[in-house]
C-alpha cells in the first residue's frame, strides 16, 4: 500500500514514492485494446512526444532495488536485446500516434545503460536515430553506475548526444554501498567524475539515496560536504524506501519483521537528512527544482523528461517491464525476459497492461506529479481541464494549510519546504474514493 497515514513514521514494507496516477495495480491485460486503438489515432494536437529506453543489466542487483533488471546476461544476451529494443522503436515509429512528431525527449534508464560497451551504445544509437530521429530533441539523458565508465565510453556518450549525465552515486561511503549490494566504491565515483567533467557535457547530474541502510548523520554529512566539492549542475536526492519485491524487503519477510526499525532510519530522520541537503547545497547556490532535486543554474539546468511528462506528454516506453503513456492510456510491457523478446520476433508490440485514464484521472495526475516540484499554477488548469482546483480540492489543501505544508497565493499553490519533504507521504489524499487504500503496483 501507498503509506498514507499520518502515524506512519518508520520505513515499513510498500511503496511511498508516487510515480503515476492512477495507480499501478489498477493497469489490467483486460485493457490492452483501449491501448492498442489509442497507438493507432493520430496525437492529441500539441502534446510533446517522448521515447524511454529500459537498459535492464547491472553488475550487481542492489539491495534496494525494484525494478526489472538483470545480472547474469552474457554478450550475446545484450545483443538480442537490443535488436529486440531496436525493433519495438522501429514499430511505434510506424504507427498513427506518432503523427509527424520529433521527439521532444529521449532518455536511456536502467537498470544501468553504461553497462554497454563502447560499440553496442554506437549501434543502438545510431539504429534507433535511424528509426525516429531525435536530432531536435531538447534533452538526451543517460543514466550512470561509476564503475560501468572508462574514459573512451564518456567521450563517445557525448559524441552520441547525451546532453544530461546521470550519475547514480548514492552514497560516497563505501562501507555503506557494499552493505547496501552498490557495485561501485568512492574510487570509482572520482575516477568517472573526472572523465565526465573533461567531456563537458550540458547538464550533469548525480544522484544520492537518504537513508541507506548503515547511514548515520556522520555519514550523510559527509556526502553532502563532498557534493558540494563535486560541484554538478545538478543533484537528486531520493528518501530509501522498501517495495516488496526488494532484496531488503524479502530479508525482512524471512526474519519476521515487518519494519526495519534498526536498519534504515525513520521517515523523520530522511527528512531531516534532505533537509539538512537542501540548506548546504542553498548555501553553495542551489536552488530547489523539485522534492527531490536542487540545481546550480535554474536558466540552464533543466529537466525536460519529468516536466514533459507531469505535464501531459505522451512516451513511448520501450524495453522489458516498460512504462509508457499514449493518448490518454497508461501501458507497459511484459515483464518477462522470454516474454518480451518473443513477442518482439513475431513483429508485436510487447504490451503487457494498460490503464485508460478518464479525463478527471489525467487531472490529478497532472496536479499530484506537478505538487512536487513546488507550485501549482492553477490558470493552467483552469484552461486544460475547465476547473479551479482551489474550490475543487479546497479541503484538502485547507488541511495541508493548516499542516504548514501548502499555503495559496494569488493564482497559484506553493507547497512548503516540510511539504516538499514529505511531499509523497499526503499526494495520495488527492486519489479518488476508489483509488484510495489500495495496494500502489
Amino acid at each position: 500500500m501507498a503509506i498514507v497515514e499520518s502515524a506512519q513514521e518508520r520505513t515499513g514494507l510498500g511503496n511511498y514514492f508516487v510515480a503515476n496516477y492512477p495507480p499501478f495495480s489498477f493497469w489490467k491485460p483486460a485493457h490492452l485494446p483501449e491501448a492498442r486503438q489509442a497507438l493507432e489515432m493520430p496525437p492529441r494536437p500539441g502534446t510533446p512526444l517522448g521515447l524511454y529506453l529500459h537498459i535492464p543489466f547491472c553488475r550487481k542487483r542492489c539491495k534496494f532495488c525494484y525494478f526489472r533488471v538483470y545480472t547474469d546476461k552474457n554478450a550475446r544476451d545484450v545483443e538480442s536485446y537490443a535488436a529486440a529494443l531496436i525493433k519495438e522503436v522501429e514499430l511505434y515509429s510506424r504507427l498513427p500516434i506518432v503523427g509527424g512528431r520529433p521527439l521532444h525527449f529521449v532518455y536511456f534508464g536502467g537498470g544501468t545503460p553504461s553497462y554497454l560497451s563502447v560499440a553496442q551504445l554506437r549501434g543502438l544509437f545510431e539504429r534507433i536515430k535511424a528509426a525516429i530521429p531525435w536530432h531536435g530533441a531538447q534533452e538526451v539523458t543517460f543514466e550512470c553506475e561509476p564503475g560501468t565508465l572508462q574514459q573512451p565510453k564518456v567521450i563517445a556518450l557525448k559524441e552520441l548526444g547525451v546532453t544530461r549525465l546521470s550519475l547514480g552515486i548514492e552514497n560516497f561511503g563505501d562501507t555503506i554501498l557494499e552493505a547496501n549490494g552498490r557495485a561501485h566504491l568512492s574510487q570509482e565515483i572520482y575516477r568517472a567524475y573526472g572523465w565526465i567533467q573533461d567531456a563537458k557535457f550540458d547538464q550533469v547530474n548525480i544522484d544520492l539515496i537518504a537513508g541507506m541502510v548503515g547511514e548515520n548523520w556522520d555519514n550523510w554529512r559527509d556526502c553532502i560536504r563532498k557534493t558540494v566539492e563535486l560541484s554538478p549542475d545538478s543533484v537528486t536526492i531520493y528518501q530509501m524506501e522498501l517495495p516488496f519485491n526488494t532484496v531488503f524487503s524479502k530479508e525482512l519477510t524471512v526474519a519476521g519483521q515487518d519494519s526495519p526499525t534498526t536498519a534504515v532510519a525513520d521517515w523523520p530522520t530522511k527528512r531531516a537528512w534532505v533537509d539538512y541537503a537542501f540548506d548546504e547545497l542553498g548555501k553553495a547556490g542551489y536552488s530547489v527544482s523539485s522534492a527531490y532535486t536542487m540545481v546550480k543554474d535554474p536558466q540552464r539546468c533543466r529537466f525536460v523528461y519529468r516536466d514533459s511528462l507531469w505535464h501531459g506528454a505522451d512516451m513511448f516506453g520501450t524495453g522489458v517491464a516498460s512504462f509508457g503513456h499514449v493518448n490518454g492510456v497508461h501501458v507497459q510491457n511484459v515483464d518477462g525476459w522470454e516474454q518480451y523478446l518473443a513477442m518482439l520476433d513475431k513483429g508485436e508490440l510487447p504490451l503487457g497492461r494498460a490503464l485508460p485514464a478518464q479525463p478527471r484521472h489525467m487531472m490529478i495526475r497532472e496536479l499530484i506529479l506537478q505538487l512536487k516540484t513546488g507550485r501549482i499554477e492553477c490558470e493552467y488548469f483552469q484552461k486544460k481541464f475547465g476547473l479551479d482546483i482551489r474550490k475543487e480540492f479546497g479541503p484538502h489543501f485547507g488541511e495541508l494549510a493548516e499542516e504548514g505544508f501548502v499555503f495559496l497565493a494569488n493564482g497559484h499553490v506553493e507547497v512548503t519546504r516540510q511539504g516538499l519533504l514529505q511531499v509523497d507521504r499526503f499526494l495520495p489524499k488527492f486519489f479518488e474514493p476508489e483509488h484510495q487504500g489500495a495496494r500502489y503496483t
